[in-house]
């Protein structure tokens, strides 16, 4: 197969590719390719991503992040635009100083935590009313509640006389 063929099959939606050839469901494709309108802006220049995990439960959706060397004040947890659910965190953290006067580092190899921003376009069956989020032990856990499904609609069979 030549190289022309070869990419003419990413000429199309590049999410919709990925998703039919990894067979992912509806929802977590939402997830997994949110839209990326916001970090064409400056603000982000500098901003490191931050790792996720998300698990989809009947009647929740868990967000799990790796956030290490952060406290619970250094991070903010948002919603924007109705359905996009913001972390952020200005990433400062203080340095150990010496007990005594005089000292000073020989080696700094542990990196203090970066600007972090990472935006998740929420599902229509999220409820933002209700989100959730805690931090222990370096790991934020941020809980979105799902809406009860809309009652199915009754079918009523008409006799015609």
């Amino acid at each position: 197969m030549s190289r022309v063929a070869d990419s003419s099959a990413f000429n199309g939606d590049f999410a919709t590719a990925v998703n039919h050839l990894l067979n992912f469901p509806e929802t977590i494709d939402k997830f997994m390719f949110p839209s990326r309108a916001h970090e064409t802006n400056n603000e982000n220049k500098g901003v490191a991503s931050i790792p996720v995990d998300i698990l989809d439960s009947p009647k929740e959706y868990i967000f799990f992040l790796d956030l290490p060397g952060f406290s619970k004040s250094d991070i903010q947890v948002t919603v924007e635009d109705e359905n996009t659910l913001v972390i952020r965190s200005n990433g400062k953290r203080k340095r150990e100083d010496g007990e005594e006067e005089g000292c000073k580092y020989l080696r700094l190899e542990r990196r203090g935590p970066q600007k972090l921003l990472r935006k998740f376009r929420l599902p229509q069956n999220a409820n933002v009313g209700a989100i959730s989020a805690k931090c222990e032990n370096g790991v934020l856990t941020v809980v979105v509640e799902k809406l009860p499904p809309p009652p199915k609609p009754k079918t009523v069979e008409v006799s015609i006389s």
